[in-house]
């Protein structure tokens, strides 16, 4: 006897996404999360009156009645909503040599890149103008409409074959990276270097290592449906999907720490939890990462040998640190929310503690740190590797901290003096708390190196959602692969 129709292990965005929308599709539906908060990777923390973002701090299309976010697809199923501020620029790109606001209006953001290099800013133009194409003819086919099995094809046969025809010339440029865009139009290396960084921010990967249609989507939402901050941060989305989730009859079980997702006769029929408790059902869902679900949640042998091999062989993006702090935010009436820093333009961007990435939503929401104070969130990458919780540990995380600090001291030259409350993270605090694979936000697959393997699994019955099944880490990736599990799963029998 079944318990649920449903059962998903984890609370972020793609859990909930599948989560809630299998439960306004009408299926018994239970998500586990074994942190005492809900979100995974997004979630948000308190701490003495300060409210933090652990993961995502930039969205596009929050609002808009045509947004193509399929994080908004999915709210307007649910009946929900959230309260957003519109606002441009979108934050301040700072490199050794100089500093440039970047727009989500192209004409702004062309006639800023023309003061630092005239040529490259005509050549971006020309990047853009082979990019917003592709944007525009998926524009036509709405993520909440897509399924990954065979009854997608007669579904876009059936209503979006204009959307279709117009796609297929495109199908070169859907099928290249970004890089090889780039190259067919850009020199100048000012802009190459401004476009490799922006693919980084986007998909953890360089240029030549991002996929084209993931460009496309974010340089056309951005200047389309334009960028926004949720009021109450990451925290607000997830909160929007759970009250979604409830609404249509569907549970978050917190603390509900999954050891184990059980099988029977080759199939899925439930997990086993900490405290030996058992929850059934003929579908589980996994919103953990390839790794933890096939080497934490599963047996060895529950898994074809080679196939289980190749998966696990999945490349990673590193692992971060993160600096959360509570700040005086008494003369800083000019800041912008968003900043990312590169300290040397001899280091690749990809190597850890060069790129910082800096968010400061207090600039739009006052709610989220007591009053005349700013909250500050910055990050970089670091590895994994080589960090262990020994009598060091304390030294080192101190020590790995100051290159975010002297990040963020070329935007607030005193923010030492500033602080009164400081907050470090580092890989292994990332793998405790957010339950990731050496604490990594996703894989690291190359365009046309690679590819995504989706919701499906050898295992009838078990299904997975989140970063390691759809290109790119951020948000719409996440909700998307949500959005595809759910629909393909929406009108599969469930029986006791």
């Amino acid at each position: 006897m079944f318990n649920f129709d449903v059962i998903v292990i984890g609370s972020g965005i793609g859990g909930l996404t599948a989560g809630s929308l299998l439960a306004r599709y009408g299926k018994r539906v239970v998500v586990c999360e074994s942190h005492t908060i809900a979100g995974g990777a997004a979630h948000s923390f308190r701490r003495r009156g300060f409210e933090f973002d652990s993961g995502p701090s930039f969205y596009c299309g929050l609002t808009g009645a045509n947004s193509l976010n399929p994080v908004k697809q999915v709210l307007d199923i649910l009946g929900e909503s959230i309260d957003a501020l519109a606002y441009d620029p979108l934050g301040h790109y700072h490199f050794p040599e100089n500093t440039v606001p970047i727009y989500s209006d192209n004409s702004l953001y062309l006639k800023e890149v023309s003061k630092i290099t005239p040529q490259g800013a005509i050549e971006l133009q020309h990047f853009i103008d082979k990019m917003l194409p592709l944007y525009e003819s998926m524009k036509g086919i709405p993520t909440i409409a897509l399924r990954t099995d065979w009854q997608m094809i007669p579904i876009l046969l059936k209503n979006y074959l204009p959307s279709l025809l117009k796609m297929l010339p495109l199908l070169p440029l859907i099928q290249s990276s970004v890089g090889s865009v780039m190259d067919a139009t850009v020199t100048d290396p000012w802009v190459r270097r401004l476009i490799d960084l922006e693919c980084f921010l986007l998909s953890g990967l360089k240029a030549h290592g991002t996929i084209a249609p993931e460009v496309a989507f974010m340089l056309g939402e951005r200047s389309r449906a334009g960028v926004e901050y949720p009021y109450g941060g990451s925290g607000a989305i997830i909160q929007a999907l759970v009250r979604g989730l409830e609404r249509w009859g569907g549970t978050l079980r917190l603390g509900c720490h999954v050891e184990q997702i059980l099988l029977e006769s080759e199939k899925a029929v439930g997990v086993k939890l900490k405290n030996n408790e058992i929850i059934r059902a003929p579908i589980v869902i996994s919103n953990a990462t390839v790794w933890d679900t096939y080497t934490k949640l599963l047996n060895p042998n529950d898994l074809p040998a080679s196939y289980r091999q190749k998966a696990l062989q999945t490349p990673a993006v590193e692992s971060f640190m993160h600096l959360h702090l509570g700040i005086k935010a008494s003369g800083l009436e000019n800041l912008t929310g968003h900043h990312v820093v590169v300290h040397s333009s001899k280091l690749d961007i990809t190597v850890p503690g060069n790129t910082c990435m800096i968010s400061i939503p207090t600039v739009w929401d006052t709610n989220l740190a007591p009053p005349e104070h700013h909250v500050v969130h910055a990050y970089t990458l670091e590895s994994y590797k080589g960090w262990e919780r020994n009598e060091e540990y304390e030294a080192k995380k101190n020590s790995k901290a100051q290159t975010l600090y002297r990040a963020l001291e070329r935007i607030i030259p005193d923010i030492r003096e500033r602080v009164v409350l400081e907050l470090i993270g580092t890989p292994l605090t990332h793998a405790y708390y957010l339950r990731r694979h050496q604490g990594t936000y996703g894989p690291a697959i190359e365009a046309t190196k690679g590819m995504f393997e989706g919701a499906n699994t050898p295992i009838k019955g078990l299904y997975r959602v989140g970063d390691s099944t759809m290109p790119g880490i951020g948000v719409p990736a996440v909700a998307a692969s949500g959005i595809l599990c759910a629909n393909t799963l929406r009108n599969k029998h469930f029986s006791a």
